[in-house]
């Protein structure tokens, strides 16, 4: 008699164990040490309750999903609608727009500007470091449309205008005139095909029309968040390199002739919208002077560098807190993960990196808060330059680190670490990639030599406390007595600018254990070294402890 056939779908093969659940329902704010200690010494105490509160929202199951969906559905261009009128919208998932909207809400655009305080500045980053953690695309209008505020005050009757709908803390993404919004949201318009970086190359035309207004004919190579509803752009005038507000619609309702040609096919950074467009003949007002125009949107280009800090901090935070976590939950050859020493070096080392992050972004924060003091201000404006080339360009490398520590799911589209290894270049090559920064500290160290000796100023504050220290600060000041080749020296000069800095700022912090692991990791003479090769005697359990996302 014949055997019966077994039922294949009822027959288990094996039970899941050993497999961290998903890391979601904690407080990213109260479970990251580096970020509460930065707050409190750069005068955010005042907000510890609201950042308690955010962090609890964005750690919420239900926020993570946002995140994930917004990368998995991307933007879609529609250029016509169904009779053939040309409207260039882009559609996003619903998820983006309710992430733009919680942005929004909790004022990450407009906070520092409506409310201004000591500590408004450094509770805004905080604020933002935790929520570009869910998703990083949508950050890019939220950044343009807090930078552009600076560059259009120097249009007092379009500041009148325009700022209380642009700081106004409701969204509206419908695609309609500005003047019936009571919300709107700002982009940039800088780059070119033929100069990229070098924006004096640039080719699109500006004419006067009369009325003080100017009618634009060119194109622009990367216009990220296409559906602002305005952009600062740079054309030229008869009198030079200019900036102007560009709206997507006229004042009398009519549609500027600003044509979307494509979206960028990314490879990171997906949820957020990059296109190539055409002006042909649109209207712009003139912000600032003519042939003043790399002036007047380089207050614009600080602020959004000072994003790109704040960003790529936060990633690095999210994507060591997952390899905590993941490390912890996660036994192998007989314990933990967390509890083998070569991962604690991993572990160690990569907190380590987010110490030095956050600790100089935040600091920069608070410089930002008091600009009107001029050490401040000089303080800020290396510092932007230097924490941008430096924290930027770190987070592609920690990113692959911390993703390589949950083994073959790191590199898997649901786990949250593939996202942030490819959006990690992101930050580094937009807003001047690495080359352009390290030259703008040479040009700002030649144009206004007191930004070095103030920068020298803060550096002081901690000297004497550590001899490698000390020494570091002696081979920075050598590095910049010479001319000779500086130029072809200039990120090794700004590595050095950031590292001191960095060892300065955790040593004027709460965590002794932190400052030590630091200095000697990173100011020794070891040489080049990979992530996990931290020298004897650092407590890396101290420092791991202090990422652990649950250990509060």
């Amino acid at each position: 008699m014949a055997s019966k056939p077994t039922d294949s779908g009822s027959a288990s093969t094996h039970t899941v164990f050993n497999q961290p659940r998903p890391l979601a329902g904690h407080n990213l704010y109260a479970g990251d040490n580096a970020l509460r200690d930065a707050v409190v010494h750069n005068g955010g105490h005042w907000a510890e309750d609201d950042l308690q509160r955010y962090g609890e929202v964005c750690g919420r199951p239900e926020m993570i999903e946002r995140g994930f969906l917004a990368n998995e559905h991307r933007p879609q261009f529609e250029s016509h609608d169904r009779i053939g009128n040309r409207i260039d919208q882009v559609n996003y998932h619903p998820s983006y727009h309710q992430l733009m909207q919680l942005a929004l809400s909790e004022g990450l655009h407009s906070s520092p500007w409506t409310h201004p305080r000591s500590g408004a500045h450094v509770v805004r980053a905080a604020k933002y470091y935790l929520h570009c953690q869910l998703e990083a695309g949508h950050g890019c209008p939220v950044t343009m449309t807090f930078a552009s505020v600076p560059s259009i005050r120097l249009n007092p009757q379009l500041a009148e205008e325009w700022l209380p709908k642009i700081t106004d803390r409701g969204y509206d993404p419908s695609n309609r005139a500005y003047t019936e919004k009571s919300a709107l949201t700002i982009g940039m318009g800088m780059t070119e095909k033929q100069g990229g970086s070098d924006v004096r190359a640039n080719t699109t035309t500006a004419t006067p029309s009369g009325d003080g207004c100017y009618e634009l004919v060119g194109h622009k190579w990367f216009t990220s968040a296409p559906m602002c509803d305005a952009f600062l752009m740079l054309a030229q005038a008869p009198g030079g390199l200019s900036c102007f507000l560009v709206p997507r619609w006229r004042p009398d309702g009519s549609k500027n002739p600003i044509q979307v040609q494509r979206l960028k096919n990314k490879a990171g950074n997906v949820s957020n919208a990059s296109s190539e467009i055409e002006l042909r003949g649109a209207l712009g007002w003139l912000i600032g002077e003519e042939g003043r125009g790399v002036p007047a949107i380089i207050e614009m280009v600080a602020a959004t560098r000072f994003d790109c800090m704040i960003g790529s901090a936060g990633g690095q935070r999210q994507a060591t807190l997952q390899a905590i976590y993941h490390a912890s939950q996660r036994s192998a050859f007989g314990k933990t993960l967390i509890g083998q020493p070569l991962m604690q070096n991993v572990l160690a080392d990569l907190q380590l990196e987010v110490e030095g992050s956050v600790a100089m972004t935040m600091r920069m924060a608070r410089a930002f808060d008091h600009l009107d003091d001029e050490s401040q201000s000089l303080l800020m404006r290396l510092g932007t330059a230097v924490g941008k080339y430096w924290i930027c360009k770190r987070t592609p490398h920690h990113a692959y680190e911390a993703m390589e520590c949950l083994g073959g799911n790191g590199v898997i589209e649901n786990f949250i670490t593939a996202r942030l290894y490819r959006d990690a270049p992101i930050n580094a090559i937009w807003e001047g990639s690495g080359n352009i920064q390290a030259l703008d500290v040479l040009r700002a160290i030649s144009k206004t030599p007191e930004v070095l000796d103030n920068w020298y100023g803060e550096l002081e504050q901690s000297k004497g406390n550590d001899l490698r220290y000390d020494h570091a600060i002696a081979h920075l000041k050598s590095a910049l007595s010479g001319t000779d080749d500086i130029e072809y020296r200039a990120r090794h000069i700004v590595d050095q600018m950031a590292l001191t800095m960095q060892a300065h700022l955790l040593m004027q912090g709460s965590s002794s254990a932190v400052a030590e692991g630091f200095i000697a990791s990173r100011l020794g003479s070891r040489g080049a070294c990979s992530t996990g090769t931290l020298p004897q005697n650092v407590d890396v359990k101290t420092i791991i402890e202090r990422g652990n996302p649950l250990a509060m």
